[in-house]
């Protein structure tokens, strides 16, 4: 597990603080692992992982608990039986109906730590600050920088020369999966291909409300293929009617 210290030395110094610390980001890209890596520093630093409360809401064994009431009730149990601060931990909160008031009267009624995490389809900055009123911090995690991406391949890969590792970063990107997959050609090109479409259809399509799908798919098309390049709408247009 990549220790992510360029986060952690973020979010180091709002540990233990009342405020809301919030991760979003796209995708797989390591959201859940950020969590992790906070309760290991936690537990390094003394607290007990008996402290600790974890609920990932993509986990179906958790969907009784998708409404604010329904999860209040349940850490205000939980937290009953924990002596001292209780660490939360939530996973893909925005799959919880009225998360936020939840997340508020937790704030307010327990000794608490609260993380949570979303997808930046469903939980963009604008909305937390209309969700949580200024009472949080937000962390937006990106896939691996070539750095983290270096820790990783150069155990698949030791002998590789820098310049080679540059080439398949440059290639396959820095999404942490890859890893599973030692950074195969084709089986990561099946990966990445299958969650652009994800991102694209399920989040772009799904929260926009967009019916010209394939108007889309072109839009991003010649987007990709013009980046680093000043274009316009006016070429835009041309490209389209071309």
């Amino acid at each position: 597990m990549i220790k992510r210290e360029l986060y952690m030395s973020r979010i180091r110094p709002f540990i233990g603080t009342e405020l809301i610390k919030v991760m979003t980001g796209i995708r797989r890209c390591g959201k859940s692992v950020m969590l992790e890596l906070i309760k290991q520093e936690l537990t390094e630093s003394g607290v007990s992982p008996t402290q600790f409360v974890s609920i990932n809401f993509e986990d179906m064994s958790y969907s009784h608990l998708q409404t604010a009431q329904a999860l209040h009730d349940e850490i205000t149990a939980r937290a009953a039986e924990i002596e001292g601060k209780v660490y939360l931990f939530f996973d893909e909160i925005q799959e919880v109906k009225d998360w936020e008031k939840c997340i508020n009267s937790l704030r307010v009624s327990l000794d608490c730590d609260i993380y949570i995490t979303g997808s930046n389809a469903k939980l963009l900055s604008g909305e937390l600050a209309t969700y949580l009123g200024g009472r949080y911090v937000e962390f937006v995690i990106y896939p691996f920088s070539f750095g983290e991406f270096m820790e990783l391949y150069r155990s698949i890969a030791p002998d590789a020369s820098i310049q080679q590792c540059f080439q398949k970063y440059l290639l396959a990107g820095g999404m942490p999966y890859l890893a599973n997959l030692r950074y195969a050609d084709a089986p990561s090109k099946q990966y990445l291909h299958d969650l652009f479409n994800s991102v694209q259809l399920k989040d772009i399509v799904k929260r926009n409300k967009i019916r010209d799908v394939d108007l889309l798919e072109r839009i991003i098309a010649y987007v990709i293929a013009n980046v680093g390049t000043t274009f316009s709408a006016t070429s835009l247009a041309k490209f389209l009617k071309n």
